[in-house]
């Protein structure tokens, strides 16, 4: 009997802008979610990943210390919280992207992951993160992540998580594979200009090497003043095979659902002998720091 998963992903406008207080841009944006996650629950939505930072502004195109004001505490801040009371209520495993405060004081961009009974199996912490002009000032906000690449085993599935910028690193996306990751989902905040020629480029080619599905979540709009472009959407599934078997549009709040057939896995790794075939033996320039940059050579 196949394994059949059916899996959600949420793209969506930003609420409000920041000239509203913190507390009510949060509070809108969460407001506007729960609806989404509802219609995602009437769709039978088995697992469902938010978009990067889903409850603000993508706050990072300026250097402002309020923005710290968003940060919680995870897992035992507020909206981990809520969002473990709605994955029991509509039996759904949900990938839920915060900005973390650590009670050492360090900040994380983290995405927890709850399982469709509302428990909460852990969390994954971006791992690389940009300062790419203009706006993306990342680095002002954000520490590198320190979890490594965990999977997760949800009721449905086994998950992994990388987040936007990750996404251009193979590394992590083939440690995610060879720890075990059925899915992997890449919660984003990214925009056209700057990324959308490789949108669908990366990420089916991390599915093939990898013989894994995909879901890449992508935020959708202009956000006012910062216009560092237009986030375009265009959220999608691929399977295995790097083929996009479900995609959003780019300017429109929307639910993209596809029913993933894990025995697809099997069959894609039996003909692509790609994790049988590595030799780690002869890659442990990846793990150098000195020597000549590659720019350099």
């Amino acid at each position: 009997m196949p394994r059949t998963v059916r899996c959600g992903l949420i793209q969506a406008h930003n609420a409000l802008g920041p000239e509203h207080p913190l507390p009510a841009i949060k509070k809108a944006m969460i407001d506007k979610h729960l609806k989404l996650i509802e219609q995602a629950a009437k769709k039978k939505v088995q697992v469902l990943c938010l978009q990067e930072l889903f409850y603000g502004p993508y706050f990072c195109a300026e250097q402002d210390k309020r923005w710290y004001e968003l940060t919680e505490q995870i897992p035992d801040g507020p909206t981990t919280k809520l969002m473990q009371k709605i994955a029991a209520k509509h039996k759904m495993a949900m990938v839920v992207s915060m900005y973390e405060r650590e009670m050492t004081g360090l900040y994380y961009n983290t995405a927890a992951v709850i399982d469709a009974d509302g428990k909460y199996l852990g969390k994954y912490r971006k791992h690389h993160i940009p300062q790419v002009a203009p706006g993306f000032w990342e680095k002002f906000y954000f520490t590198p992540g320190d979890l490594g690449y965990p999977v997760f085993q949800t009721k449905y599935a086994k998950i992994g998580v990388y987040i936007c910028y990750d996404r251009h690193f193979p590394e992590g996306a083939r440690i995610l594979g060879l720890n075990g990751a059925e899915i992997v989902f890449n919660p984003s905040a990214t925009v056209a200009g700057l990324s959308e020629y490789l949108w669908e480029l990366e990420q089916p080619a991390h599915a093939v090497a990898n013989g894994y599905f995909v879901g890449a979540i992508n935020r959708v709009g202009t956000e006012k003043p910062w216009n560092i472009g237009e986030f375009y959407g265009k959220s999608y599934f691929c399977n295995p095979r790097g083929k996009i078997i479900a995609q959003a549009s780019r300017d429109k709040d929307e639910i993209v659902v596809a029913d993933l057939d894990l025995d697809m896995i099997a069959e894609v790794r039996n003909v692509w002998q790609f994790f049988r075939d590595r030799r780690p033996d002869s890659y442990t320039p990846l793990t150098k720091q000195a020597g000549k940059s590659a720019s350099a050579e």
